[in-house]
C-alpha cells in the first residue's frame, strides 16, 4: 500500500471511529443500538430506477450475473432483474439472506445467498459480471480490503452507492437535542473516491438527489418511533419525545447520493 493511500485508508477509519457513541450513554442504552430490521430491508415487486441502477445496468449483458455485497434483501441486485439471470447475494445476517432468496425465487432468478462479512468470505464468492455494493462502505472501518476485493469479483464493472454524508447524520439533531452530544460531520463520499483513485481504480463519482429515501419501506409510525428511540440509546417510555422530534426533524432526511463506479481492467 502506498504512503498516500495508506493515509487515506487511516484517515477514513479514525472518522468512522468517532461515530462510536460514547459509553456513558451506550452504558445506559436498554439494548444494542446498532439494529438493523429485516422489515427495513425488503424490496418492493417494482423498485424505482436510479443513477446506480442505471449505471451497473449499461455493464450487464442479458443473462448476465450479479454480486450484490451487503446485498439485504436485494434491493442493488432485484433492480437489475432482467437482464441479470443470476445473482449471488452476501450479507452477514441469515435473515436478510432468506428474505434476499424468497425475492428472487419469486422473480424466477437464479440465486446463491453466503453468510458472512466481505470481505471475509471473498474466497468463497463467486466472480460475476457486476458487482453492486449499496450502504457498506460507511460500515466498514478497513475499507480498502472492500474495495479490493469487489474490484477482483468483478468481470466488468463495480458499482457502489453511498450517502454523501455518513447515514447517520440526519440524526445529529437528535443527539444534541437528546443527550446534547455533537456528532461528526466526516467521512464523506469524496473521501471513498479519493481511496479508490489512490488504489489505482478509474473511480468515477456521481451525486444525485434520491428522492426514495426514506420511504422504500412501509413500515408503521410506531415502528420507526421505535427503532430511532433505540439508535439514540432511549427507553420505552422516551416515545412519545422521540415521536415528536423526528416531527420536528423529518426535513433532515438524507436524499444527496453518490455512486462511486469503475470498470474492471482485464488481468
Amino acid at each position: 500500500m502506498s504512503n498516500d493511500l495508506n493515509a487515506l485508508a487511516e484517515q477514513w477509519r479514525t472518522d468512522l471511529e468517532s461515530w462510536a457513541i460514547p459509553e456513558e450513554i451506550l452504558s445506559q442504552a436498554p439494548e444494542s443500538p446498532w439494529v438493523h430490521p429485516v422489515a427495513m430491508f425488503t424490496v418492493a415487486e417494482e423498485v424505482a430506477d436510479s443513477t446506480s441502477h442505471r449505471i451497473a445496468r449499461e455493464a450487464l449483458e442479458p443473462g448476465g450475473s450479479v454480486l450484490d455485497v451487503g446485498s439485504g434483501g436485494g434491493r442493488a441486485a432485484f433492480a437489475l432483474v432482467p437482464p441479470a439471470g443470476t445473482v449471488v447475494a452476501v450479507d452477514h445476517q441469515q435473515e436478510m439472506l432468506d428474505a434476499f432468496a424468497a425475492a428472487a425465487t419469486a422473480r424466477g432468478v437464479t440465486h446463491h445467498e453466503i453468510l458472512g462479512d466481505w470481505p471475509a468470505v471473498a474466497d468463497e464468492t463467486p466472480i460475476c459480471d457486476v458487482v453492486v455494493c449499496h450502504h457498506v462502505a460507511y460500515n466498514v472501518a478497513d475499507i480498502v480490503p472492500l474495495l479490493t476485493e469487489l474490484n477482483d469479483h468483478a468481470r466488468s464493472r463495480v458499482v457502489l452507492e453511498i450517502l454523501v454524508t455518513h447515514p447517520l447524520s440526519n440524526m445529529n439533531a437528535l443527539w444534541k437535542h437528546f443527550w446534547d452530544l455533537d456528532r461528526p460531520t466526516s467521512p464523506t463520499a469524496n473521501d471513498v473516491h479519493g481511496i479508490a483513485l489512490a488504489a489505482g481504480f478509474a473511480a468515477h463519482l456521481e451525486v444525485w438527489t434520491d428522492e426514495t429515501w426514506g420511504n422504500r419501506v412501509s413500515m408503521p409510525e410506531a415502528d420507526r418511533i421505535k427503532y430511532a428511540r433505540i439508535r439514540l440509546c432511549l427507553t420505552e417510555d422516551r416515545d412519545a419525545e422521540v415521536a415528536a422530534a423526528l416531527l420536528d426533524q423529518q426535513d433532515a432526511t438524507p436524499s444527496q447520493v453518490a455512486t462511486l463506479w469503475w470498470d474492471v481492467t482485464p488481468a
